[in-house]
């Protein structure tokens, strides 16, 4: 019988596609006889997210997304994942207090990248996370490389993200600047994309770019799938 998964939300986009992908991929995983594992969805208000990362409080983050790991344990998930990169920040401290074990969305992507032969990923995400050392430090225990954006671009994808993309709002100048990244860092020798935000694909297709794109969401969605059903 299959694991009940357990999504601890935080941005609705994110948590929406974990939800979708869980959904649509179960049935060419596991064969459309086969019952699809139980999915439980839990999130607290974005707004209290975004508050506590603005006033750099990941003690707070972590208490949000305990709460939501406890709902999702008594109601019977067997392991959590969290479809949001940024709030990974405070992962490790969840981790020693979370009465469910949790995928760590990182992890899933070197993982992915390391399977498909990819040499040099452009990370590209929050500063917040961009510039700390969650997909850095599993890149390299993957054994793959990876390229940052400058600081300039790391400040305006910043902005698009928090002033519209969490809000689902798609502007064709946000678009643009994106596709500039990535055609900048493709001369730098990337060969492929991390999306390390929820919301990117919301920007970022897969016929828009000269690179390959690595949906973290859709990963981490897989990845909790095959979890479930091994």
């Amino acid at each position: 019988m299959a694991r009940h998964i357990g999504i601890v939300g935080c941005s609705a986009p994110g948590a929406a596609v974990c939800y979708e992908t869980i959904c649509t991929e179960s049935a060419s995983m596991l064969g459309k006889d086969q019952p699809s594992p139980e999915i439980s969805l839990h999130t607290n208000p974005f707004s209290e997210y975004l508050r506590c990362i603005e006033n750099d409080d990941w003690e707070a983050v972590v208490e949000l997304m305990l709460s939501s790991a406890e709902k999702l344990a008594s109601i019977g998930a067997e392991f959590i994942v969290a479809p949001c990169n940024t709030i990974h920040l405070a992962f490790e401290l969840t981790m020693l207090r979370s009465p469910l074990p949790l995928l760590h969305i990182a992890d899933e992507v070197a993982r992915e990248a390391k399977q498909l032969g990819y040499k040099r990923i452009a990370l590209l995400g929050t500063r917040l996370l961009i510039e700390s050392s969650v997909y850095p430090a599993r890149f390299v225990r993957a054994g793959v490389d990876y390229g940052l954006p400058t600081m300039g671009e790391r400040q305006r994808i910043d902005r698009f993200i928090f002033e519209e993309l969490v809000y689902k709002r798609i502007t064709p100048e946000a678009r643009l600047f994106m596709l500039e990244v990535v055609e900048r860092m493709r001369e730098e020798g990337c060969d492929a994309v991390g999306m390390c935000c929820t919301e990117l694909p919301l920007l970022l297709h897969p016929t828009d770019t000269s690179l390959p794109l690595l949906d973290s969401t859709k990963i981490l969605a897989k990845a909790a799938l095959k979890r479930a059903i091994q």
